[in-house]
């Protein structure tokens, strides 16, 4: 049985899946099992993978139909990992070579239940950006996740499966912030969840379907703000101005419309000016780029946001 199981949902990602494998082959950590869940791919994804098992046996590819990421997860995490430990990993995200050493290490503390680390924003290849994410230094809470989700991707997220098992695991009827809600759901129930400060992830951008995205987020957001409340938690003034930094953040940094960072900069403003400019160097940055964003170049609001 391996240390850990890492569970890869895959659709139509044979521009990206080699490199995510790779980043797994070069892993300091070798006692893992690669779980390719494919969601009824239509390019050559499933060749890639087939013959990525071939090469490797700890790599398997397991077919999922059409049914969504979410299903694809949980098959993975439930169905068919062998390992006490269950990581994920999207099929455009590629791995820092000792984030499963560090995450395993981790894991010898028996109090806690997931692990998460820094990530860094990507166009191209891991290292065109040199922002990274924070983590906090206490463990995660609900009113962390209701702000600025410093876990914010589930490919930087590693959890205990009986853990996993136990919330249900993610709500397959939803199409964004799926991660969020059960993030809610894991902290709320009880699970110690800290963050390591190093990095983990490298998270690639793309542009495709912006205006749709956002849309959807808003709407997962409301069905997490409602998984929240029945814990007894609602965002405050500030947690939302922290969410709308981001969001605004987000459209900056994937080059939406400029008209949509700058009125999610001032929902943030109305919402609390000091939830906003909480750091203060990111709200400035935040309010700076928003205002002129018709007028910066692509490429440097990119530069500056990722």
């Amino acid at each position: 049985m391996p240390a850990i199981s890492i569970v890869i949902p895959c659709y139509n990602a044979e521009v990206t899946i080699l490199a995510t494998l790779e980043s797994l082959l070069r892993q300091s950590f070798t006692d893992w099992e690669a779980i390719c869940i494919d969601d009824g791919s239509t390019d050559g994804t499933m060749t890639l993978v087939h013959s990525a098992a071939w090469q490797d046996p700890r790599i398997r590819l397991v077919a999922n139909l059409g049914k969504g990421p979410s299903v694809a997860r949980n098959a993975g995490a439930l169905r068919h990992a062998t390992a006490p430990l269950v990581a994920f990993l999207d099929a455009d995200d590629i791995w820092h070579p000792e984030k499963l050493a560090q995450v395993v290490d981790a894991f010898a503390d028996e109090t806690l239940q997931a692990v998460y680390g820094q990530i860094e924003f990507f166009r191209h290849a891991p290292g065109d950006s040199r922002v990274r994410s924070t983590v906090p230094a206490k463990p995660l809470t609900i009113p962390m996740l209701l702000g600025e989700n410093p876990v914010c991707t589930m490919s930087n997220l590693s959890v205990r499966r009986e853990t996993f098992a136990a919330t249900g695991g993610f709500d397959s009827a939803m199409v964004h912030n799926e991660d969020l809600e059960w993030l809610i759901r894991l902290v709320g129930d009880g699970a110690r969840v800290i963050g390591l400060p190093a990095l983990h992830t490298f998270y690639r951008t793309t542009t495709g379907g912006l205006s749709t995205d956002l849309a959807a987020m808003a709407a997962g957001r409301a069905t997490a703000l409602e998984t929240a409340a029945r814990y007894g938690y609602a965002p405050d003034a500030e947690s939302h101005a922290r969410h709308e930094r981001y969001l605004a953040r987000r459209a900056l940094r994937l080059g939406a419309p400029a008209r949509e960072a700058l009125r999610h900069a001032r929902a943030g403003l109305r919402h609390s000016p000091a939830g906003f400019f909480s750091p203060v160097r990111r709200g400035a940055l935040t309010l700076a780029g928003a205002a002129l964003a018709s007028f910066l170049p692509r490429p440097l609001r990119r530069a500056l946001f990722s």
